[in-house]
């Protein structure tokens, strides 16, 4: 499946160019404005830059009183401080304009037209807890607080590389008949979005409901521009989610980072794979890249219609009744699927409600393990808590590993990657990094009975400031699969022991620390 990615490179690098000169020239005219502001005030200057400096102070009593984390708050105080003149004033400009207020009320308007459908039936949940209370507390807290059911009568696939999930995809693509709903970060002209396009317009055609919405950062160098039009004047309705704009805006970190494929709400996927070349091997960026994906038929594929739909409400007008008839499979479309062992609880998470669903999951599945916790993550940058967790579990006893990558997509954040294996190390984590390449999957294993595929990398943007999705699956036959591509995968990564970590710090240890301490901020 191997295909040269020079020429791909270059047919979006001047489109890519373009966009990011006029995003530059914009960021200059704001600051140039800004200075001109200042010069235009003279000997007046001394006062205005007292009461910068009080504003600064009083951004920073703020932050520290708002219930971010701690990392984020002292990143954020550092910078304030740091810059009186430009930092306070930065802080307010970005969170209080017009745009960021209208971005949460089209996420509330959105949520609010969702959540009637994804309401948990108590039997199953039931059931659970006449199982194990244990992993009836994990559902709970996800039914409970985030509003996202856990489902029985559910098949779980899993998918060990982007080439297993392309294989399964264009066939299943083929037999939609009402619907289909694609959500990715990243989309790009290439073998594996111009195969799936060609299904999209003949599915458009026959009368199929087709939605494909991508993030406006994440494809800003993958897709021409106006390229929504082209696939609406095609019959594909589409959606970019949180458009690029060249202004000063918190909003534009909080990305779409979601992958999710939804058809006739019978058949859902998630995980880490966007659909462009490099997540299939179709050619060579990063040596080899490893993925990973989840295949869900049956109940719980309502949550994935529902998360996907909330997205699209936020910019796109809402459907008439959305969850009762029109998206939700009638009892005659299929019979459940055979082999649903266990339960499955698909799940997102957004960076507008303080809650921090996806780290939240993983805390609980750490403090709760009694064997091991086994996790793949492209970015390891973990606040403190998500650290003192994975150490104090190593400590007492739990075998815990985590696989990251050996060639690195972004050297910045790998060297803040390296930064925290010392630590975890010392406490008794052990750390591989995977050698043929870039590890992008995200994984979660522990206990033979429980286990994690979605988009949430272990970083602070992920955990914090994306809009993400999951799914967790317990006592699935699909949990031996997770844990067995976990397995092949460390077989083929370099173990990196306390002498390793020592040569790396001596090399690169500075840069390790000054990059660790504005982390919060890539």
């Amino acid at each position: 499946m191997k295909q040269g990615g020079s020429g791909l490179k270059k047919r979006y690098l001047k489109s890519f160019t373009g966009r990011l000169i006029t995003a530059a020239f914009f960021a200059v005219l704001q600051v140039v404005v800004f200075m001109a502001g200042i010069a235009a005030l003279g000997n007046r200057w001394n006062a205005v830059s007292a009461v910068f400096n009080v504003l600064s102070v009083i951004v920073v009593v703020v932050i520290i009183n708002t219930r971010r984390n701690p990392a984020y708050k002292l990143a954020w105080a550092l910078l304030i401080l740091g810059m009186p003149l430009f930092g306070g004033l930065m802080y307010f400009v970005a969170a209080l304009q017009s745009s960021t207020i209208r971005f949460r009320k089209k996420a509330a308007s959105a949520k609010k037209i969702i959540r009637p459908y994804m309401k948990q039936n108590p039997a199953i949940l039931d059931a659970m807890r006449a199982e194990s209370r244990t992993k009836a507390n994990h559902a709970t807290y996800l039914a409970n607080k985030a509003d996202y059911p856990v489902y029985a009568n559910t098949t779980a696939v899993y998918f060990p590389s982007g080439e297993d999930m392309f294989e399964w995809l264009l066939p299943e693509f083929e037999r939609a008949r009402k619907f289909i709903f694609i959500e990715s970060f990243i989309i790009q002209e290439g073998l594996m979005w111009d195969s799936i396009f060609k299904v999209l317009i003949k599915k458009a055609r026959e009368g199929v409901d087709v939605r494909v919405m991508w993030d406006g950062v994440g494809c800003m160098g993958t897709l021409p521009k106006n390229y929504d039009k082209t696939l609406e004047a095609l019959g594909i309705k589409t959606c970019v989610f949180n458009p690029f704009m060249p202004i000063a805006t918190v909003i534009q970190n909080n990305r779409d980072h979601r992958k999710i494929i939804v058809i006739d709400g019978l058949t859902g996927l998630t995980g880490g794979v966007n659909l462009a070349d490099e997540y299939i091997n179709a050619y060579d960026r990063f040596g080899h890249w490893k993925d990973s994906a989840i295949l869900l038929r049956g109940d719980a594929v309502m949550s994935m219609t529902m998360t996907f739909l909330e997205s699209w409400y936020m910019y796109k007008p809402a459907d008439p009744d959305p969850g009762r008839f029109i998206y939700r499979p009638l009892p005659n479309d299929f019979a459940y699927p055979a082999g649903a062992e266990g339960y499955v609880q698909p799940y997102a998470d957004t960076p507008l409600d303080g809650e921090c669903v996806g780290e939240l999951v993983y805390f609980n599945l750490i403090n709760k393990a009694k064997d091991y916790i086994w996790l793949t993550t492209p970015y390891l940058i973990p606040d403190n808590e998500l650290v003192t967790a994975l150490c104090f579990a190593a400590k007492s006893g739990i075998d815990v590993r985590i696989i990251t990558p050996h060639i690195p997509d972004k050297w910045y954040v790998f060297e803040v990657t390296r930064s925290f294996y010392g630590e975890l190390i010392d406490s008794g984590v052990k750390i591989y990094e995977y050698t043929p390449g870039f590890i992008h999957g995200k994984i979660c294993v522990s206990d033979d009975s429980i286990a994690v595929v979605g988009s949430i990398n272990l970083d602070y943007r992920s955990l914090y400031l994306h809009f993400e999705d999951a799914a967790l699956i317990y006592d699935c036959p699909a949990v031996a699969d997770v844990k067995r591509d976990f397995m092949d995968t460390m077989s083929r990564s370099e173990e990196i022991t306390k002498e390793k970590y020592l040569k790396m710090r001596k090399r690169s240890g500075l840069l390790m620390s000054v990059l660790r301490v504005l982390a919060p901020l890539f």
